[in-house]
């Protein structure tokens, strides 16, 4: 789709990696048909991992070190593996234990040794988000979404895959997660998962998803010389961090920082897309950023679309920009929040 013959180098995010075999990037580099002779790499910063990848090209490159380089994430949060941490020694009497390598892995705050999902009830809390409130946002991402899927907003952005089943191929080329028939009412009925009488529930979460998405990176001189068109240029881009179960709040900082570095505000931005890990989270970001409604996660966000975490922060920067070819805006934002107490955000020019 890029045009190009060869990259100097794949680097691709990942999270919950056991079971994939040696360096993940690796196998996805060779399997897309890209030379052995590239090299590859893995990344693994949760749920920024995606965008990770594509600081990783941007400062590969103004150093010196390549090229042009192809870098995003992935994940098969389905595919994820049960773990039997003492099967190497051997169980002997008592029972044993199965760990779920996903959550484990991927949707636990080592640090505190809870869900995740608590830190979405966290940020609530802090932020005095109501039941309410983050219904009502899930209610949006999800007719957001369809609205975009109908109109083909998302296809420009998504490669169709066909995958072989017993009865045949599957061409599978949209996002599944997306509910036309859900309603502020079937919201409201779902219980909250991680606190009682709390605001989070399955239906204002993000989704349990697979997914794949990547960007080839290069210098402006050199899409120029190969005669090729951008879709974005990289401004900037930055990471915070702040205590673990915060993580929510995370972004906030983050954004700021990529403000400072940039003389930019809120003000200055066309669009803005936050990975929505819980409706609570958007919420508060928005709120304490002061993000217009009309510019927040335009085609809806990972409570429709779902969130397979290595992939999202790549997800959201190629959602961004090709939001932002559609409707003609100059500037905008990535921000995703991630497992530990981080976050990485990105600003993009047209």
């Amino acid at each position: 789709r890029a045009g190009l013959e060869s990259v100097d180098e794949v680097i691709m995010g990942n999270v919950v990696s056991a079971g994939l075999g040696q360096n993940p990037a690796r196998q996805a580099a060779i399997g897309a048909g890209i030379p052995v002779d590239v090299p590859s790499f893995t990344i693994n910063k949760v749920c920024g991992s995606g965008l990770k990848a594509v600081m990783l090209a941007c400062q590969a490159i103004r150093g010196g070190d390549a090229q042009i380089i192809a870098a995003g994430g992935m994940e098969s949060m389905s595919g994820a593996p049960y773990l039997l941490y003492q099967a190497r020694t051997g169980y002997r009497l008592g029972d044993g234990k199965i760990v779920d390598g996903l959550v484990h892995d991927g949707l636990w705050d080592i640090y505190n040794d809870f869900h995740m999902g608590v830190t979405g009830e966290i940020i609530a809390d802090k932020y005095d988000i109501s039941r309410e409130e983050a219904d009502q946002f899930a209610l949006k991402s999800h007719q957001k979404a369809i609205q975009a899927q109908e109109t083909g907003k998302f296809q420009k952005e998504i490669i169709p895959v066909i995958i072989e089943t017993k009865k045949g191929p599957v061409t599978v080329d949209q996002d599944e997660g997306p509910r036309k028939d859900t309603s502020l009412e079937v919201l409201t009925k779902l219980k909250p998962v991680f606190k009682k009488d709390g605001v989070v529930t399955a239906g204002n979460a993000s989704q349990i998803s697979d997914g794949a998405a990547a960007v080839v990176v290069m210098k402006k001189e050199k899409a120029e010389n190969l005669g090729l068109v951008p879709l974005a240029t990289i401004v900037s881009y930055s990471t915070s961090g702040v205590e673990p179960e915060l993580v929510m709040e995370a972004p906030i900082p983050s954004v700021r920082t990529l403000f400072k570095k940039t003389g930019k505000s809120i003000g200055d931005i066309d669009l803005f897309e936050h990975n929505e890990a819980f409706a609570t989270a958007s919420c508060a970001v928005k709120k304490e950023l002061r993000v217009p409604e009309e510019i927040f996660n335009v085609n809806g966000g990972a409570v429709a679309l779902g969130h397979p975490i290595g992939c999202s922060g790549a997800r959201v920067l190629v959602t961004l920009m090709y939001a932002m070819k559609d409707r003609s805006a100059h500037r905008g934002v990535a921000t995703l929040c991630l497992g530990g107490g981080n976050a990485v955000s990105m600003m993009l020019e047209q």
